[in-house]
């Protein structure tokens, strides 16, 4: 049994196939629904962010597309046009419960920078000490490869990971994870996502998303390893919230990571641009695993990379299992040398406050 009940913030993702009974129409009934929902979160003191998919959905019902362009700039188009529906439609639904939305537009280069990621912190910290929904979506309308790789679970998991948020609920139109060797039956819960966990994943088919149960294995590791909480559930399920609330077993349920990263090392754990790898001996291995130890020079055998100081870098052991991720304190090519001297540097590389174990 989860601790809903206990939660203090909940980031709460909604996919285009709940909000949504076709391409570009939206299922108002669902809408009224999932805001009466958000209502008594708030009425038992739990603040919600709402992570909203949608945009390009009915942008491409306003253009009359039947499927999802494969363009680019008409992939923009559909989301410059669906996006302000999306936000009236957000704001029209919670009218009647006296309650008012915020739209933030987000790309990942918003979260890469440490100024940028706490300004995201301060902004929507703000909303919600005012009693404001912050409704979050990636902007689509100029981030060229979030539209082609990305997805909002990822995105729901790195905000629920900047807020501090106790649970993340991913909200589609499957029930949960699927167990599809034992009768098709839901998984209640997963403590660790393991290969075979990931292997009962797949994609999804529907016209308007991206994105399936694979995109939200991924985003329920990133939000665990915050110390988020995490369950993958129906948002057809009009009880949903009075289940969770009654801390009955719906869905699956991730429970947060008995370790989890540091507050002010989760700007770096969300970080997913490597620009180079540090190969290092089972000595500095065992040390970064068993927590408080930087990384020295002396444990390094191998740098690939172009990277600088300053750029993340991840670290791997002798079985090239990547371990951890971290910002260097030096650029690739003095690393290089110092390796090939036949590298008795004691320097920091990697530093404790700037590592984070994977």
């Amino acid at each position: 049994m989860s601790d809903f009940a206990q939660s203090k913030r909940v980031v709460i993702k909604l996919g285009t196939g709940v909000l949504t009974s076709g391409v570009g129409q939206l299922d108002a009934r669902r809408i009224h629904t999932l805001c009466q929902q958000v209502g008594q979160l708030l009425e038992h003191g739990i603040e919600v962010v709402l992570v909203s998919s949608g945009s390009i959905g009915l942008g491409m019902g306003k253009l009359k597309l039947k499927s999802r362009p494969k363009d680019l700039a008409t992939l923009q188009a559909c989301a410059s046009v669906g996006q302000s529906i999306l936000i009236n439609t957000w704001q029209k639904g919670f009218d009647p419960l006296g309650l008012n939305v915020a739209q933030i537009l987000l790309t990942r280069e918003d979260l890469r920078a440490r100024h940028r990621h706490n300004a995201i912190f301060n902004t929507i910290e703000q909303l919600l000490r005012r009693g404001i929904i912050p409704v979050v979506n990636e902007n689509d309308t100029v981030s060229a490869s979030e539209i082609q790789f990305g997805d909002n679970d990822t995105l729901s998991a790195l905000v629920a990971s900047v807020m501090h948020a106790d649970r993340l609920c991913i909200l589609s139109n499957i029930p949960g994870l699927m167990d599809l060797k034992n009768g098709n039956t839901v998984i209640p819960k997963v403590t660790t996502i393991t290969p075979e966990i990931e292997a009962l994943a797949q994609d999804t088919k529907q016209t308007t998303s991206v994105g399936g149960m694979v995109s939200k294995l991924s985003a329920a590791k990133i939000a665990q390893r915050a110390g988020c909480g995490v369950t993958i559930a129906s948002g057809e399920n009009n009880q949903l919230i009075e289940q969770l609330m009654a801390g009955e077993s719906v869905g699956t349920y991730f429970p947060p990571s008995e370790k989890p990263v540091q507050s002010h090392k989760r700007w770096i754990a969300i970080l997913d641009q490597v620009n180079g790898k540090l190969f290092v001996d089972a000595g500095a291995a065992d040390a970064i695993r068993s927590g408080g130890k930087s990384l020295l020079a002396v444990g390094i055998k191998k740098c690939v990379g172009d990277f600088v100081a300053g750029d993340l870098v991840s670290v791997l052991d002798p079985d090239n299992k990547e371990i951890a991720q971290g910002l260097s304190r030096i650029d690739h090519d003095p690393l290089e040398k110092i390796i090939s001297k036949g590298n008795t540097s004691a320097e920091v590389i990697l530093h404790y406050d700037d590592l984070v174990l994977l």
